[in-house]
């Protein structure tokens, strides 16, 4: 599954990174993937991942 982050979308509000390591912050608490400055990831089916980005209240999380 591929993942995409809108970050101008992301409210900092800390939801995804408790559902899943995957994703970090940037210093102003905006979504990043952990390892990476790409805006686009693939992962294998994750339900944690899967939850992340269906409990985005702002939808900065995006399945492709």
């Amino acid at each position: 599954m591929k993942v995409s982050i809108i970050p101008e979308r992301c409210i900092a509000c800390g939801l995804c990174q408790t559902y899943s390591p995957v994703f970090d912050y940037d210093d102003d608490g905006i979504i990043k993937f952990d390892s990476s400055e790409n805006l686009q990831k693939t992962f294998s089916d994750d339900p944690n991942i899967l939850q992340a980005v269906k409990e985005c209240p702002t939808k900065a999380l995006l399945l492709d």
